[in-house]
């Protein structure tokens, strides 16, 4: 899979009407001459048939040399020491708010379908899912931070002061709070339709049929058997959390990867753009996996079965 992808990446890439030595050039390339420009596009390595730079990228990968970024001027390698432990740090912070939030929405909603409860949770959901990220970024900001002043608005720290694990906290709060809230409405109506279908299914009724209180049946039958299919729905989330992680590191200038992903893109940097893209595969193939685990632990009932 990674082969493909990473391949996929170089020939998509190149077929795209832009010139990566104009994103390279940026607005200085006017004073070049042909043969400057030519020169450079050998040095650069930009004149090679798009599938001879990913065999020459991908044997060079496979022993540790990732290549040299030309939309940030350094190694790829370096890019990502000194943006991907941000982007963890922000993509973990969002999936726990969104679980937490999802689970407690959708448990509202799925037990007490029909409800109260469940038509304003249900119509909260639909309207946060319609408004996009950004919209919702800008109105935390000026809510919390401008309005408020409860949060920080953007970086990793105030001007002036130093990065500490204090400053990061307070920095990353927004950030967060808006990407877990844009995962939200999916998960929380996810988990309520699997609620009111596992109470709709013959163990519950069978368990209702033999007396137990409802509170017992919920908690022994409807919640596990619900969890399955709302661990596998946060695992097939990872790569709109992904998109929306670009985005909100855009808005509260988070130092992540977001910024690499729009630099290499626009200036078609095959090397940091295949690594980053292949990083992401690997990331929601992991997360999938990791969802079923965590699915099989909640209800034993899918490891039997399987």
């Amino acid at each position: 899979m990674v082969l493909v992808v990473s391949l996929a990446t170089f020939a998509l890439a190149a077929a795209s009407p832009f010139d990566p030595l104009e994103a390279y050039l940026g607005g200085s390339g006017d004073g070049f001459t042909e043969a400057e420009r030519g020169a450079l596009r050998e040095t650069l390595g930009l004149n090679q048939h798009w599938f001879t730079a990913w065999w020459q990228w991908l044997t060079h990968a496979l022993t540790g040399d990732l290549g040299y970024s030309r939309s940030f001027h350094e190694p790829v390698a370096q890019v990502l020491s000194e943006r991907l432990g941000w982007t963890a740090l922000l993509g973990v912070s969002g999936s726990i708010v969104a679980v937490l939030l999802s689970a407690a929405l959708g448990i509202a909603a799925g037990l007490r379908a029909g409800g109260l409860a469940d038509r304003l949770i249900s119509a909260f959901a639909v309207v946060l899912y319609a408004v996009p990220p950004f919209i919702v970024a800008l109105g935390a900001v000026l809510l919390f931070a401008v309005t408020l002043r409860w949060a920080p608005a953007a970086g990793l720290s105030d001007p002036g002061e130093a990065i500490t694990a204090a400053s990061t906290a307070r920095h990353l709060f927004l950030p967060a709070l808006v990407l877990g809230l844009s995962q939200v409405p999916p998960l929380a109506l996810g988990l309520r339709e699997a609620i009111t279908s596992a109470a709709a299914g013959d163990a519950v009724r069978g368990a209702r049929a033999r007396g137990l209180p409802w509170r017992i049946v919920n908690r022994r039958h409807v919640l596990p058997m619900a969890a399955a299919p709302f661990f596998a729905l946060v695992g097939g989330r990872l790569p709109e959390l992904l998109v929306g992680a670009t985005v909100v590191e855009t808005v509260f200038a988070w130092p992540g990867l977001g910024d690499a992903v729009v630099n290499s893109a626009r200036a078609l940097d095959f090397p940091l753009l295949a690594v980053v893209i292949v990083l992401t595969v690997t990331l929601v193939v992991l997360g999938n996996l990791a969802a079923d685990v965590a699915a099989a632990v909640v209800d034993p009932r899918i490891e039997a079965d399987g």
